[in-house]
């Protein structure tokens, strides 16, 4: 729906909610929020792969030379990785990583 059939039902875009919560774009509240984001997905799609490998916190740590407490940080969202670190909890799980600049 485009924002005037919002309107028109009485919805507010999410972009302008998470603006109202967040800031607006480019702010440094909202790159917080938005690097936030993107932990979050990648912690998700990495427990996700995680599962459907059969494997636990645990077996997937001990494959890639890590401990669980890190695996499990990565997938609640709340480790800094570097990008090679990314790409080893992945390959691990026998996927590839594609990074993309927008």
């Amino acid at each position: 729906m485009d924002r005037k059939e919002l309107e028109r039902i009485n919805l507010t875009p999410i972009e302008d909610l998470i603006a109202e919560d967040f800031g607006a774009e480019n702010t440094p509240e909202r790159n917080q929020f938005e690097m936030e984001c993107d932990a979050f997905i990648i912690g998700e799609q990495l427990k996700e792969e995680r599962l459907r490998a059969g494997l636990t916190q645990e077996q997937l740590a001990a494959k890639i030379g890590t401990k669980k407490s890190f695996i499990s940080r990565v997938e609640k969202g709340r480790a800094d990785i570097q990008l090679s670190t990314l790409v080893r909890l992945f390959t691990g799980l026998g996927r590839q990583v594609s990074v993309r600049v927008l």
